[in-house]
């Protein structure tokens, strides 16, 4: 494992929580960021993230034993993940699913390193992991919505974020921005989001004396975008798209393959079930979904508080499920906006140390 010392970018320290090397990789559900990815980008210093979302997806769809099934998959993914490696493992909860909660509890009990959670803003966080060590990370995409979290957490529970994700408009999956903003792209830049959110993360700092490291998200690439952010001001960043291509990411050959052959008109912006919009690959399925079509389908449990199975036009969930299943044609590929520069499939460790080095080759200019 590299150190902070040989590696040359200062560590991402999150309270207690040393991060040698400042890259948090995104969670990626449905069952793309799992234990053999999070544990293989922990044991390089880094810090992995297994995605809680649709992990008992088919195994057992009937109400209840779908919760009890969900939190089940996701203890044994950090059980797993804890078995693999010694480094910094979290997990990533989507605050728009209606077991939140109780994935919440799981992952706390099971002592996962940290939580981070977007696809709404996770007010109630706090209240599900009273009593535990686990580091609790909103994902935010503007000032007001980290002022909210700040504001409320410090009101209800008397606590902080440990860290905050600024996530901008380029990023892969669900998106916090307006659906017209994105297709005409007048939504805010990563860089003046982290800008803004940073001086409101700085005036609580000096009033509550604690630390709240900020991440930048979505889509960072390479060394030097890393280099970018942290010369901003963020303490660390969080990158999916590259991590998908790596042999340690357990989706199949051709979802990677997919990645690779992906050309920037491939890739769109989609209205997701969830309430949000998403950025994907085009599959026919994805053509499907712009064109109108409703997609009919049988729901024995409600995965999202927002989904009415009768009214939304395809069920998100088997789609990004069908993706993990080799179904490319049936199936939504979620992806970053740069996934057209990713070349080639290379090893977790390749990935982190190019990435090292670019960003260390970028701050010696």
């Amino acid at each position: 494992m590299a150190d902070a010392m040989s590696n040359g970018l200062k560590p991402l320290l999150i309270g207690d929580l040393e991060i040698k090397i400042p890259i948090i990789q995104g969670g990626m559900g449905v069952k793309v960021s799992m234990a053999a990815l999070a544990s293989a980008v922990a044991n390089c210093g880094a810090a992995g993230t297994i995605a809680s979302v649709g992990l008992a997806y088919g195994i057992d769809e009937r109400g209840r034993e779908f919760v009890e099934a969900s939190n089940e998959a996701l203890q044994n993914e950090i059980r797993q993940a804890k078995k693999l490696t010694k480094g910094v493992v979290g997990v990533n909860i989507m605050v728009a699913l209606s077991n939140f909660e109780a994935l919440a509890r799981t992952a706390a009990k099971e002592n996962a390193d940290f939580i981070i959670s977007g696809a709404g803003l996770p007010l109630s966080l706090p209240e599900f992991t009273k009593g535990t060590s686990v580091k609790l990370i909103p994902i935010v995409s503007s000032q007001r919505g980290a002022e909210l979290i700040i504001k409320t957490w410090k009101r209800r529970y008397d606590r902080m974020p440990d860290a905050i994700v600024v996530e901008g408009p380029m990023a892969g999956g669900h998106l916090g921005y307006r659906l017209e903003d994105l297709k005409s792209h007048t939504a805010a830049s990563l860089e003046s989001s982290v800008v803004d959110i940073l001086k409101v993360v700085r005036g609580y700092e000096s009033e509550f004396g604690k630390s709240i490291p900020v991440i930048a998200a979505g889509g960072i690439f390479d060394g030097k975008d890393i280099a970018k952010f942290l010369r901003l001001g963020a303490s660390g960043v969080q990158m999916a798209t590259r991590f998908v291509a790596t042999f340690e990411c357990s989706v199949p050959d051709e979802f990677k393959r997919m990645y690779i052959a992906a050309r920037k008109e491939d890739v769109v912006i989609i209205d997701s079930p969830v309430g949000m919009p998403g950025r994907a690959i085009r599959t026919k399925f994805v053509d499907r979904v712009m064109r109108g079509e409703k997609m009919p389908f049988k729901c024995s449990y409600k995965c999202l508080r927002s989904c009415e199975p009768n009214a939304v036009p395809y069920c998100i969930a088997k789609a990004l499920c069908n993706a993990v299943a080799g179904d490319l044609d049936n199936a939504v590929v979620f992806a970053g906006s740069n996934v057209e520069r990713v070349g080639t499939i290379v090893s977790v460790k390749e990935l982190i140390d190019e990435l090292v080095r670019e960003a260390i080759a970028e701050f010696k200019k």
